[in-house]
C-alpha cells in the first residue's frame, strides 16, 4: 500500500513537472512557429488524433511549411517542404528512428526489442526483395492469388457472387500474401482463414492502441486478438516448415542472433505480419473502387490490359495507363507519418532559403500525404481521382511536377522517403498489379448499385500507412467464360 501511494505521488509530481515545462515553453530565435493550443499540456492532441490531415492542413495554412505543435506534453515539429525531406532524414546523427518506433511497438504489439538495429534489419530484408529472390516471390504470389481466386469460384462459377469490395480485396490479398511470405510446407487453409479474421479484429483497433485511446472493452478484444495471433504465428512452428533461406527463415535467424526469446519472437512476428499484410488489401480496394466509380478510367485500363493476359508476368510491364491509375490511387490514399526524435539541435533550410532550428528533445514529423500528394500548388484539384494525372499528352509517364515554378523532387511519395523508403515496395507493387490484373481480365466485376460512390475515409487511419474506408462498396462478380 505504501509503495502504491508512493508510486502515485511520484507519477503526479512527474506529470506536474511536465505540465509546467509545457506551459512555459516559448519560441526561441530561428525556431519554427510555435502553436501550443488552448489547453495546457494537452495542446492539439485531440484534434491531431481525430483527423491528422485536417488538423495539419489548418496548421499549414496558418504557419506555412514548418511549425511546432504541442501534443499531450510533447512538442512535434511538422515539416511539409517535400523537396527537403531526403536531406533532413539523411542526418541520422541528429534524428533518431528507433526511439519512437520502440514506443509504438510496445503500445501496439506489446513488443520490446532493446537491441533493435534498423540498419541491419533493413539490409536483411532488402536482400529478399530484389533480384532473383524478388522474381521468385512475385511468381509465388501469382500462384497463390490464382489458387485462392479459383477456390472462391469453384462452386457455380457462372453465378454472380456478392461481397463488399473492401472485404473481398483485403481477404484475398492478405491470405495470398500470408501464404507467400509466411507460408510453410505444412499450410493449413483453415488456420489461414482464422489468422485473417483475428488479424482484422486487431487491425481495426490499431490506431486507438497507438494513441492509447482504446476503451476498456475494446482493449480486451485487442488483447485477446493479439494473444491468438501470437499462438497462430508461433516461430517454432514456422521454423520447422519454412523454406531454407526464405525471408521468414532469415528473419527468425536475425532475431535469434539478437538473443530474442521465443515469446518476443512471437510478438515480433505479429509486427511483421502487420507491416507486410496491412496495406495491400486496402490499396486494392481504393484502386478498384476508383475504377468502378469512374467508368472512363475503367474502360481505358481494361482496354490496355486486354491483350496482355496470355503474356508471362515479366512481360506485362508496358502499362502506362494502369501505372498512372495506380500512382493516382496511392497519391490519394497513402498517408503514413514519418517520425524522428531530435537527438541534438539541428538547422534545416527550406526551399525559400529560410533556416529553422529543431530543438533537442522534440519530435520531427513529415507527412507526404499533405505535401506533395495533396498540395493544390503541385496537383490541380488534388482531391479528385484523375487516372491520367501521371501521363504526359503523348501517353508516356509523367515525371516532372512543379510548384510555383520550382521543380519538385517527387509528385507523390507513397513509399516514404530517404532511409524510411519501403524496402518491399517492388513486391508490393507487383502483388497489387497482379491482383487487379486478374480481377479485370478474368472476372466480370461491377457495382451492385451503379450509382454508388466511394465511401469516406476513416480519419483515424491518417498516419498508419494506407487509409481505410468508413463502410464498404457493394459489388458483384463472376468468372468470364
Amino acid at each position: 500500500m505504501v509503495l502504491t501511494t508512493a508510486a502515485l505521488l511520484l507519477s503526479a509530481l512527474l506529470f506536474l513537472a511536465l505540465f509546467f515545462v509545457s506551459i512555459r515553453r516559448v519560441r526561441r530565435r530561428n525556431e519554427p512557429p510555435l502553436d501550443k493550443g488552448r489547453v495546457p499540456w494537452l495542446g492539439h492532441a485531440l484534434e491531431f488524433g481525430r483527423d491528422a490531415a485536417q488538423f495539419l492542413t489548418r496548421m499549414k495554412h496558418k504557419h506555412g511549411d514548418i511549425f511546432t505543435v504541442c501534443v499531450a506534453g510533447h512538442y512535434v515539429t511538422v515539416l511539409l517542404d517535400s523537396n527537403h525531406y531526403d536531406a533532413v532524414l539523411a542526418d541520422t546523427c541528429s534524428l533518431d528512428l528507433t526511439r519512437y518506433a520502440q514506443v509504438l511497438m510496445e503500445r501496439i504489439f506489446s513488443l520490446r526489442l532493446p537491441n533493435l538495429d534498423t540498419v541491419s534489419e533493413r539490409r536483411m530484408v532488402e536482400q529478399h526483395f530484389k533480384g532473383l529472390s524478388l522474381t521468385r516471390l512475385c511468381s509465388t504470389m501469382q500462384n497463390n492469388l490464382n489458387f485462392l481466386l479459383a477456390s472462391e469460384t469453384t462452386r457455380n462459377p457462372a453465378e454472380w457472387k456478392k461481397d463488399g469490395l473492401f472485404s473481398f480485396c483485403y481477404s484475398l490479398l492478405f491470405r495470398a500474401g500470408y501464404l507467400t511470405l509466411f507460408g510453410t510446407k505444412n499450410n493449413n487453409h483453415a488456420d489461414l482463414t482464422e489468422v485473417y479474421e483475428v488479424f482484422r479484429q486487431f487491425d481495426k483497433l490499431l490506431p486507438k492502441l497507438a494513441r492509447r485511446t482504446v476503451p476498456r472493452d475494446e482493449k480486451t478484444v485487442a488483447n485477446m486478438a493479439r494473444e491468438q495471433l501470437w499462438e497462430l504465428l508461433c516461430p517454432a512452428w514456422f521454423a520447422r516448415g519454412a523454406e531454407p533461406q526464405s525471408w521468414l527463415q532469415t528473419y527468425l535467424q536475425h532475431l535469434e542472433e539478437q538473443d530474442v526469446d521465443l515469446q518476443t519472437q512471437r510478438q515480433a512476428m505479429l509486427l511483421q505480419l502487420w507491416v507486410t499484410q496491412g496495406n495491400a488489401g486496402p490499396a486494392a480496394f481504393w484502386l478498384l473502387g476508383f475504377l468502378l466509380t469512374h467508368p472512363e478510367a475503367l474502360r481505358a485500363v481494361r482496354e490496355e490490359l486486354k491483350g496482355l493476359q496470355h503474356l508471362p508476368l515479366d512481360e506485362r510491364e508496358n502499362t502506362p495507363i494502369f501505372n498512372s491509375a495506380l500512382k493516382e490511387t496511392l497519391r490519394l490514399t497513402a498517408a503514413a507519418l514519418i517520425t524522428r526524435e531530435v537527438m541534438q539541435e539541428k538547422t534545416v533550410r527550406l526551399s525559400d532559403g529560410k533556416e529553422y532550428t529543431l530543438r533537442h528533445g522534440d519530435r520531427l514529423c513529415i507527412f507526404p500525404f499533405l505535401s506533395p500528394q495533396m498540395d493544390p500548388l503541385i496537383h490541380h484539384e488534388p482531391e479528385k481521382f484523375k487516372f491520367d494525372r501521371f501521363l504526359n499528352a503523348d501517353g508516356t509517364e509523367k515525371r516532372e511536377f512543379f510548384k510555383e515554378g520550382l521543380r519538385m523532387k517527387y509528385g507523390t511519395m507513397p513509399w516514404g522517403a530517404g532511409s524510411n523508403l519501403c524496402p518491399g515496395r517492388s513486391f508490393a507493387i507487383s502483388a497489387l498489379k497482379q491482383f487487379v490484373f486478374i480481377i479485370l481480365t478474368r472476372f466480370h466485376l461491377e457495382l451492385s448499385d451503379c450509382s454508388a460512390s466511394m465511401p469516406p475515409v476513416d480519419p483515424s487511419r491518417y498516419g498508419f500507412g494506407m487509409l481505410q474506408p468508413e463502410g464498404d462498396l457493394e459489388i458483384r462478380y463472376k468468372l468470364r467464360k
